[in-house]
């Protein structure tokens, strides 16, 4: 069997990559970064360090590496004969592995399975979006035949992967806890073998689970604890500012997803101090620049924060301790992070009811949209 993963860094190889090749697949990396790639291609194995209660390291072989840029003839005849297409390159750069996943599919011959392509992003339903960009590049003619040979199915993602010490090379540091779960609907009975994924019929209940409580608490627990000094997730986590923020946050999130979904809420409650717990790991040193980066799309209208603030308030109820992390999120101030200097850069130049728009997706007259406009307002004063 083989699989072809877009995103050859540290959650393609500690993660995805990871539990690929532990159900016997031969991983095919598929990147730009033509030193990572080199360093791939040099190397026989590589090895990924589980770091927390019960450490353990696993050595991946069976592996390949191509350079998306310039081998993109036999990076679009791997796609064409694989057994499962996966990525982990972020949200945003989805567009641009679309084309050779296209043309990949339209090579398919009929006779071979449907080929498996799953998103595996921070993102809710980043399938479907990758999706939509791959029709865009298949002509109408083969739209029908090009249907007949591939299942998109959307996924939910979650596992630590700090940024990596200096002289790692090509080996991962990870968190022990990992979850992988996919949707079922596309596969009827032929899902594909991966024993370290779940596969349900319902899986808005897991992605949202798993984004408003991982996600909205991580980058709660950057944005506080880059304003109150602290450089790592787990040295935040020992400020009580810093843990009282995001266990407030944690529990409006919960009582959205209870109520939402019906799950458990005394299980629910395990669940965000299970998280909660896993953000302490010393191990993992993780830093609260990495965590906080890219914060336009962590605010934008899906995402994190606004996405279940804006539930809330839909719903009548309250997001007081979002709104809270919302404001904190507009504070982060960091230069070398592109996205960062872009919206201080709205900060001081735009009115705060046009950056409800721009950057939350928030029209006015939506619930969210004063009680938003007001946290920027405030981000403003202090910022700028």
């Amino acid at each position: 069997m083989k699989a072809i993963h877009f995103g050859a860094g540290n959650i393609g190889r500690g993660f995805v990559g990871l539990l690929l090749h532990e159900a016997g697949y031969e991983v095919v990396f598929a990147d730009v970064n033509a030193a990572l790639i080199d360093a791939l291609h040099a190397a026989p194995s590589y090895r990924v360090f589980e770091v927390g209660g019960e450490s353990s390291v696993h050595v991946v072989d069976n592996f390949r590496a191509i350079n998306s840029d310039t081998q993109s003839d036999e990076l679009v005849a791997e796609i064409a004969t694989a057994d499962i297409v996966t990525t982990a390159v972020g949200p945003n750069i989805l567009r641009f592995v679309a084309p050779v996943i296209a043309a990949g599919l339209v090579r398919r011959r009929a006779s071979l399975p449907p080929l498996p392509v799953i998103a595996c992003e921070n993102a809710i339903n980043a399938t479907d979006r990758l999706a939509e960009h791959v029709w865009t590049h298949v002509v109408p003619a083969d739209q029908a035949a090009v249907r007949a040979r591939v299942v998109f199915a959307n996924t939910a993602v979650d596992r630590i992967v700090p940024g990596q010490a200096a002289d790692a090379g090509i080996d991962v540091t990870v968190e022990t806890f990992a979850e992988w779960v996919i949707e079922r609907g596309g596969f009827g009975d032929t899902v594909p073998n991966i024993p370290g994924a779940t596969f349900v019929d319902n899986l808005e209940p897991f992605i949202e689970r798993k984004l408003f409580t991982v996600n909205t608490g991580h980058a709660t627990i950057a944005y506080f604890g880059h304003l109150a000094g602290a450089a790592t997730i787990s040295e935040a986590l020992e400020l009580s500012v810093v843990r009282d923020a995001a266990r407030r946050v944690l529990e409006e999130t919960s009582g959205l997803l209870v109520a939402k979904h019906g799950l458990d809420e005394i299980a629910q409650r395990a669940y965000r101090e299970k998280i909660l717990a896993r953000f302490t790991n010393p191990a993992l040193a993780d830093t609260v620049v990495r965590v906080g980066r890219e914060p336009m799309r962590k605010l934008s209208r899906s995402e994190r924060f606004i996405g279940p603030a804006a539930e809330l308030a839909e719903g009548g109820g309250s997001a007081v301790a979002l709104l809270e992390a919302i404001r904190a999120a507009f504070r982060f101030d960091v230069p070398g992070d592109s996205q960062s200097a872009e919206l201080q850069r709205l900060l001081a130049g735009e009115a705060a009811p046009r950056i409800a728009e721009v950057v939350c997706g928030l029209a006015p007259g939506h619930p969210l949209f004063d009680a938003v406009t007001r946290e920027i307002a405030a981000a403003q004063r202090v910022n700028h």
